[in-house]
């Protein structure tokens, strides 16, 4: 498709690829977004989308499911291959867990459903682009880590587990990146929300625990009886590279 150009830094005035069809919703965000300081591009469908992600310099994707031409799964599909570091929040009326898993899966970071608070959306925007900036700013530390029979690039997001090649979403390699440069803490499940999230930790810790769990299939020879990603019961998690 074109040629990709460098993506912006910092989170007042990044620039978001705003995706929906849904014409009013799409007014009504681009508002609110650019009020927030940020600067929007909008799409009505998944072939636009990716016409304008090749085209322009894009910190941030929010990208509606159910879009004609070309749906939100297979968008986050081709975006995840042409940029594996871009945040992605994907919003759906459809709010079935196999639907959710399937975003994950896709390359979703996040999931937002229909209808929602224009509040959290803000802030769970906020929260991916500030992720995303510390991300960035750790990857001149250890790009590449190995644990176990494991190998993890954290640039490209890319990872030999178990045998077995996997590319993490942004922020899966997030959170094990901080857990890696805390081997031997750890950490509770709070901080991890502050630091890696960038969200409040008074918020749902079980976010936390799922991501965990995500990890450890990926990763554990055998996930119920964890080596690397250790529980301390009423603490958080521990990562023992071993």
């Amino acid at each position: 498709m074109g040629t990709r150009r460098v993506e912006t830094n910092g989170v007042e005035g990044s620039v978001i690829l705003l995706v929906e069809d849904e014409e009013s919703l799409a007014i009504g965000l681009e508002y609110n977004l650019t009020e927030e300081g940020y600067r929007v591009i909008r799409a009505a469908d998944g072939a636009e989308a990716l016409v304008r992600f090749d085209s322009e310099p894009v910190d941030l994707i929010v990208l509606d499911l159910m879009l004609p031409h070309i749906d939100g799964f297979e968008v986050a599909r081709r975006v995840r291959e042409r940029s594996p570091q871009i945040p992605i929040l994907m919003l759906t009326a459809r709010a079935t867990a196999a639907d959710r898993v399937r975003g994950l899966e896709f390359g979703a970071d996040d999931y937002l459903t229909k209808p929602f608070h224009l509040k959290e959306l803000l802030l769970r925007v906020k929260g991916m682009l500030r992720r995303k900036a510390w991300y960035r700013k750790t990857l001149g530390r250890d790009a590449r880590f190995r644990f176990g029979d494991n190998e993890v690039d954290f640039a490209s997001l890319l990872c030999t587990a178990q045998g077995k090649s996997l590319r993490l979403t942004p922020l899966e390699a997030g959170l094990l990146k901080y857990l890696v440069e805390n081997a031997g803490r750890v950490v509770p499940r709070e901080e991890l929300l502050e630091n890696v999230w960038q969200t409040n930790g008074e918020v749902e810790t079980r976010t936390v625990d799922n991501f965990i769990v995500r990890l450890r299939r990926y990763f554990e020879p055998d996930p119920s009886q964890p080596r690397y990603f250790k529980n301390v019961r009423g603490a958080g998690y521990e990562f023992r590279p071993e």
